[in-house]
């Protein structure tokens, strides 16, 4: 772990951004006391758009109205 004066790292932001994608961790500190840390950015971990295709079917019906006793259900209305 590298610490910097919050001086010497706006001078060196680009610098100290490509130590932290070289998997650095930069602690930027105000005063002496640690006040934020640059580190390197994982790769994405959420799933990829498309990942379902063809695996999931939507009916024909799906935006159908409901019946009505289900629709007085939602809305609060007792029969």
């Amino acid at each position: 772990m590298i610490i910097v004066p919050l001086g010497e790292a706006k001078n060196n932001l680009s610098k100290l951004v490509d130590q932290a994608a070289a998997g650095k961790v930069i602690t930027i500190a105000k005063h002496g006391r640690a006040m934020a840390q640059l580190v390197p950015v994982g790769k994405a971990k959420g799933r990829r758009i498309g990942a379902m295709k063809g695996k999931f079917v939507i009916p024909e019906d799906f935006d159908a109205p409901l019946p009505d006793d289900l629709l007085d259900a939602f809305e609060g209305n007792q029969a």
